[in-house]
């Protein structure tokens, strides 16, 4: 009944309200359940993927609708409000605008890693430039796309009702590929969030086939074989690895992504520089960080820059940074990292639903559910292509048993009334089942023909043999997932490409260093300070007096100047023109193809404008016995303990004192009792013992090594310890070996002894090193070629012979500088061996 009240002027007015139907709820408990009852309406219908097909509901009511309007790849493209309206009238009763632009955001390259949807037409740029309205744009499923809904139509899911009962939908979608990490999610729940980055198709798809293999592989295995990280589509470079391993174990962690620029002469003007921007961070707005760029040159925050300018075009983006004359380039980057999103930092969370539940998982639980779903999509369509052969066998059975009556089959045809009736007694008269009396009455007459027959004989063995593989498909995991590999490489086949992201050692990043493999490698550094390493048996072993293969890209005035064979988890130390000292780990610098050009070390190492790197050296421990030698140009020695050197930060240390005009050119570590030997390119080698040189601090300036002229200078420096046998090589690409013992022993600050009889035929001495003959030899020259031969082709001779030619020279080539490794022989032998 009506009830009376007051209103908010006093006077009396009827309620409509019945009071005997109110009910009193606790408000803070209707609250409570009411905000839990949207929260997970949120988080499962709208915000969060789903682990086994990596979309949310209204990418695949996209993706669903699409498929079955025929808009699939090899179709025309049709208008996007169709495609719209289609979604929204039967699978998602919600905004317009909210379907169309979660199906643009399928389209856009540099959102999606794998576009599911192909647009024809203006979807939106990565300047954030809104699409283009539906009512003009275009749209039909991509390629890859086939491959999320194919079988759907084979009960390989489940489907249920739509929000007004009226239509079906899959609750999820087969997903041949690996949809969830391949094209990754963005989405913000209530209360949770999930940020799952793109990865490389071939590398998922290869990690799924080593964990359907091996289900006890670890992560670590799998970032090093497989999954190295996260494979945006806008590229850019991933700075460290324990960001990406943190993740791929507990389901989240913080990655670091870095711009890729280059650092070139400006075409434009004469001595200046420019940085060319190529890639920028994932879900960057490339429009709005060009313009904090330049709002932090216009408040002055950085100074340098001239000229800020967008030429990105369909190619690529193309971001030009022009610099001030008297700007350091390297410099001007560095704040641009600091202070712009030319880097920025990405946090991964791996949230996705699972059962109808929010849940974390790491990388090889993500793998197991994908696969888990795979096996169960293969099984549920072989099922069906099971169902359906063991249908037609029936029928066929039917034809065959009608092709032996067939006398009887035309009289009751003849003598029925209609027929039901005939079916009636074909089922009764030869034991027929109702579809297979059924299939006899609807048979074309031509069937009853001996070569018709011989065609149903023909059929019903093939689908025995059918039968039988379906049936143990469906009996036997083994046969599930071979055919999961199968489908998977013939996936990999058609849309596998190469990784874009870049994924790069951060010098702050020690933890980086237990994903890393240990290797062997050659570290290159040259004249202009590019610095780079490769893997040691990219050099094959030549015979004497080989060409060589290209070692390195360089300009006209850029050689390679030092060669270093180390490992991987080393200290490389670096020794400048100022006397200085700088350090990090071998797998901290970038490896290059062979004929990669490298990096600048400049980039690597703080060092000053006019700083030059003059040598490299790698370091595992630091104690007291051992001293590092440190050899200038100019002859000049000193002997330093190596603890001096334990604690280097990242700014460097003061490693010598150099006089006016000379230069560092070597730097040796020693037990405390060898003996050294100091070569000049004069053909004289001196001979003394180590404690002829004291030990000194680190900013002595060292005492004289060899007396050499003005005009001459130091071209190598050795000890005892790294071979019984001198090998001395000239510029003419000649060389030799020497036993160590032909050199007389003299005194530190003596002239030396000859080591080669230099002529105009074989050219000056440019190398010296010591070696115990097995060794392999890599020479590289003034051109980036490098040559690995075995030094057991190189002859022992005495010193004043002029040796053989190790190396055949192009006109206005000349060797530039040599390296020892360990013969790649024995290398092989021992990789053999342990494969055994």
């Amino acid at each position: 009944m009506a009830n009376k009240e007051l209103d908010h002027t006093g006077e009396v007015f009827d309620s409509d309200i019945d009071i005997e139907r109110v009910t009193e709820v606790d408000l803070s408990s209707e609250m409570k359940a009411s905000f839990l009852d949207y929260s997970m309406s949120v988080i499962v219908s709208r915000a969060l993927p789903d682990v086994r097909d990596g979309l949310k509901p209204v990418h695949r009511r996209i993706i669903y609708s699409m498929n079955e309007l025929g808009m699939t790849s090899d179709k025309p493209h049709k208008k996007s409000a169709r495609i719209v309206g289609d979604v929204i009238g039967k699978y998602h009763p919600h905004g317009d605008t909210a379907v169309y632009d979660a199906m643009a955001s399928l389209t856009q390259p540099f959102s999606f890693r794998y576009p599911l949807v192909d647009g024809n037409g203006n979807f939106g740029s990565i300047d954030g430039d809104r699409p283009a309205a539906m009512r003009y744009t275009e749209a039909r499923m991509s390629k890859i796309a086939n491959e999320m809904v194919r079988d759907i139509n084979k009960d390989t899911v489940d489907f249920v009702p739509n929000y007004d009962g009226e239509e079906k939908e899959p609750v999820i979608l087969p997903s041949r590929i690996p949809n969830l990490l391949i094209n990754g999610s963005t989405g913000i729940a209530v209360g949770m969030a999930t940020n799952i980055p793109p990865h490389n198709l071939s590398e998922v798809i290869d990690a799924t086939l080593a964990v359907a293999e091996n289900p006890e592989i670890d992560v670590v295995e799998l970032i090093n074989k497989h999954i190295h990280g996260p494979d945006f589509p806008t590229a850019g470079i991933i700075l460290g690895r324990s960001g990406i391993k943190k993740a791929y174990e507990t389901g989240s962690g913080l990655i670091v992504i870095r711009s890729r620029c280059e650092i070139e002469d400006d075409p434009y003007h004469d001595g200046r520089k420019r940085i060319v921007i190529s890639e920028i961070p994932y879900q960057i707005n490339k429009q709005t960080m060009i313009e904090r760029m330049a709002d932090l040159v216009k408040n002055k925050v950085i100074d340098g820059i001239y000229d800020l300018r967008d030429e990105s075009n369909r190619e690529g983006i193309q971001v030009i940074v022009e610099l001030k004359k008297e700007a350091i380039p390297e410099v001007v980057l560095n704040q641009l990292f600091k202070f712009s999103s030319l880097q920025v930092s990405y946090s991964i969370n791996l949230l996705a639903i699972l059962d109808g539940q929010p849940q974390i998982f790491s990388l090889k639980e993500i793998l197991n559910n994908y696969i888990d779903h795979q096996t169960n999509v293969i099984r549920r369509k072989t099922q069906y292509d099971l169902d359906r052969a063991l249908e037609r066998t029936h029928i066929l059975e039917g034809l065959r048993i009608a092709r032996r009556h067939l006398d009887e089959i035309i009289a009751i045809i003849k003598t029925s009334a209609s027929p039901d009736v005939a079916q009636e007694k074909m089922m009764n008269a030869l034991s027929l089942s109702e579809k297979q009396a059924k299939a006899i009455l609807d048979m074309r007459l031509q069937r009853l023909t001996g070569v018709e027959q011989e065609k149903i004989d023909a059929e019903i063995k093939d689908l025995a043999i059918k039968i039988a593989d379906y049936q143990d498909i469906i009996a036997s995991r083994e046969r599930v997932i071979q055919v999961l590999k199968e489908d998977l490489n013939e996936i990999k086949e058609r849309y596998g490409d190469s990784r874009k992201t870049e994924i790069s050692s951060d010098s702050s990043s020690i933890e980086d260093e237990e994903l890393i493999p240990t290797e062997d490698v050659v570290y290159t550094l040259t004249t202009n300070g590019y610095v780079k390493r490769v893997p040691v048996d990219t050099y094959r072993t030549q015979n004497r007096g080989g060409r060589g293969v290209k070692g390195i890209t360089t300009h006209d005035d850029d050689v390679v100047e030092k060669l270093l064979f180390a490992s991987t988890h080393t200290d490389i130390m670096f020794f400048s023109s100022f006397g200085k000292v700088y350090r990090m780990r071998g797998y901290q610098i970038p490896e290059y193809t062979r004929q990669g050009k490298g990096i600048p070390v400049i980039n690597l190492l703080p060092i000053e404008k006019e700083e030059k790197i003059m040598a490299m050296l790698n370091v595992d421990e630091y104690d007291e016995e051992h001293s590092l030698i440190f050899v200038t140009k100019k002859g000049v020695i000193k002997r330093v303990a190596i603890s001096q050197f334990n604690n280097i930060n990242k700014n460097g240390k003061i490693a010598l004192t150099l006089k006016e005009g000379d230069e560092l050119y070597d730097v040796k570590k020693t037990s405390g009792n060898v003996e050294i030997y100091i070569g000049a390119d004069n053909g004289k080698v001196c001979r003394f013992n180590e404690t002829d040189v004291r030990q000194m601090g680190r900013n002595a300036a060292g005492v004289r090594g060899i007396n050499i002229s003005e005009e001459s200078q130091v071209i190598g420096v050795t000890t005892s310890d790294e071979g019984n046998y001198i090998l001395v090589i000239t510029s003419k690409g000649y060389g030799k070996m020497s036993n160590r013992e032909d050199y007389r022993l003299t005194q530190r600050g003596a002239k030396g002894v000859l080591s080669l009889n230099a002529t105009k035929r074989n050219g000056t001495l440019v190398a010296m090193r010591a070696v115990n003959g097995d060794e392999d030899l890599l020479v590289t020259t003034t051109k980036g070629i490098i040559i690995r031969i075995s030094l057991t082709q190189v002859k022992v001779a005495g010193r004043n012979t002029q040796g053989v030619k190790i190396i055949k020279l192009d006109a206005n080539q000349e060797v530039a500088s040599i390296a020892i490794a360990d013969s790649q022989e024995e290398e092989e032998s021992e990789t053999e061996e342990s494969n055994e």
